[in-house]
């Protein structure tokens, strides 16, 4: 869907913030600016739950700009993760 496309009640909104998804269910249309506890009622979140800090933790990350693992760190990983002559 396109940020100029007109909602209609029933779409579904997909958004990531902070690195999880975000899924909405548009419910009632709204003409006017309202506050946040107004806005909730016109919407069903259908959200997955966060993931688990400690399963987040294990998860392997790179540091952001660190651009494309070397050759050298791609085969650290695989020689962690057991993955060696392949």
């Amino acid at each position: 869907m396109k940020p100029a496309h007109p909602l209609e009640p029933g779409d579904e909104i997909r958004t990531r913030v902070n690195g999880s998804e975000r899924i909405v269910i548009v419910e009632q249309l709204i003409t006017k600016r309202v506050g946040a506890a107004v806005a909730v009622q016109c919407m069903i979140d259908k959200s997955p739950p966060p993931p688990d800090p400690q399963v987040a933790a294990l998860m392997p990350r790179r540091d952001r700009g660190a651009g494309l693992p070397t050759k050298r760190e791609r085969r650290e990983t695989d020689r962690l993760l057991g993955r060696e002559g392949d």
